[in-house]
């Protein structure tokens, strides 16, 4: 069996800011990657999407976005990025090869792999981030919807949904950057619990980031203070908001019920829906640590205090959702958090 530093779990931004910082403090880590390439889930969302931060404060440690600093960057470009990042790490990044199990293995870590393969560390860090299980709300009566279901994971293009009745459930940034996507070639209602909350992309005529930075929020540990971090607020230049404005899409409260294709309002107003997206965010996929006493909660969320395992001291996490600041789980943030989880595993692992 192959005996290795540092595992990383996930090649993606997290996995491969990881690695960085672990190569820094002088140790080899193995990124174990599931898919064919390192750039995580990126490859795999809608195509329009774009970054809501420029590319001067979406970059990864050691390496500049490149370009025009000022502008959006798409999904492709954020893909090509991450490629580029991957290819000029000194680090051993394995893709296809997915880990189904982490067990512990005296004072380090077994881990198996899909197809029979298992190697042995001396530390491991998750990397899969908090966005690799799409959430799926037990709305009344969903399961039994007849027409399209889908989870925003799995929405790439509004052309399948050209002339249909379409209900989008959420009141984040995907939610309504795709809702208003689709309201140019469907009837599209925007669905949520609460009202949309906004804020402007360019405050005062600078880029949001620009002040989270110069105030020092975007790095503060601000996770700590709060037992549920609170739904951030959509991001706007202007475009979406005047979009609902204009009922293009509209908003409305959540439906009470489905009932086959037939979707009933709190109003008590029902009609016949063609397709539900539901973009409901997403939970960490971290089945695999199961084996390791204490490593889960009850919910399957990791059990951590900013990135540290709380049973497992050579067991780190980067990438999670709030993990520690608001960008934890950001292109631009993760790097803080992937340098601390490095320096306390090369601190574990030069104590022994």
């Amino acid at each position: 069996m192959e005996h290795i530093d540092v595992a990383v779990i996930g090649g993606g931004q997290s996995g491969l800011a990881a690695a960085h910082s672990l190569l820094r403090e002088g140790l080899r880590p193995v990124v174990l990657e599931a898919s064919g390439q390192a750039a995580g889930s990126w490859p795999h969302y809608y195509d329009s999407l774009t970054l809501f931060s420029p590319a001067q404060h979406s970059s990864l440690p050691g390496m500049a976005f490149g370009g025009d600093l000022g502008r959006y960057p798409h999904r492709d470009e954020v893909v090509a990025y991450l490629l580029r990042y991957a290819e000029h790490l000194d680090a051993d990044i394995r893709t296809g090869h997915r880990v189904t199990a982490v067990r512990r293995a005296g004072e380090g870590f077994a881990l198996d792999l899909d197809g029979g393969q298992a190697l042995n560390a001396r530390a491991v860090v998750t990397a899969t981030g908090g966005f690799g299980r799409p959430n799926r709300p037990a709305l009344p009566g969903l399961d039994t919807f007849t027409g399209t279901l889908l989870h925003v994971a799995q929405y790439r293009v509004p052309v399948p949904f050209a002339g249909q009745r379409v209900i989008v459930v959420g009141a984040g940034n995907s939610a309504v950057q795709v809702a208003v996507e689709l309201a140019q070639v469907a009837r599209v209602t925007l669905a949520s619990r609460a009202p949309v909350r906004w804020i402007p992309q360019r405050p005062l005529g600078w880029d949001l980031h620009f002040w989270l930075t110069v105030t020092g929020l975007d790095a503060a540990p601000l996770a700590g203070f709060r037992q549920r971090p609170a739904t951030m607020a959509v991001i706007d230049d202007g475009r979406y908001r005047a979009a609902l404005a204009a009922s293009r899409p509209d908003r409305r409260p959540m439906f009470t019920r489905v009932d086959g294709p037939v979707v009933t309002w709190a109003d008590g107003a029902a009609e016949e829906v063609d397709a539900i997206i539901l973009a409901t965010g997403y939970r960490p996929d971290l089945g695999y640590l199961a084996p390791l006493p204490g490593a889960l909660d009850g919910a399957g969320r990791p059990r951590h205090r900013d990135g540290t395992s709380l049973a497992h001291p050579r067991l780190a996490h980067v990438g999670l959702e709030w993990q520690r600041s608001l960008s934890s789980a950001s292109l631009r943030g993760v790097g803080r958090d992937a340098a601390r989880a490095a320096r306390r595993i090369a601190r574990q692992l030069r104590a022994r």
